[in-house]
């Protein structure tokens, strides 16, 4: 597993289906295939907000 801090990798715009307004994710753990856990850092600019979603793995 590797633990990133926040700035060291590039930020990404998440699915838009998931948040409304400008919303950017930055990665925290990163695990190697075949793990499937992720941690981000979401960060919300004024006025964002999180859209109701489900996760398809819990």
């Amino acid at each position: 597993m590797e633990i990133k801090p926040v700035g060291s990798s590039p930020s990404t715009k998440p699915p838009a289906d998931y948040f409304t307004g400008a919303v950017r994710q930055d990665p925290l753990i990163e695990p190697p295939a075949p793990a499937r856990v992720r941690a981000t850092s979401v960060t919300f600019e004024p006025g964002a907000r999180t859209a109701w979603h489900t996760h398809p793995l819990g």
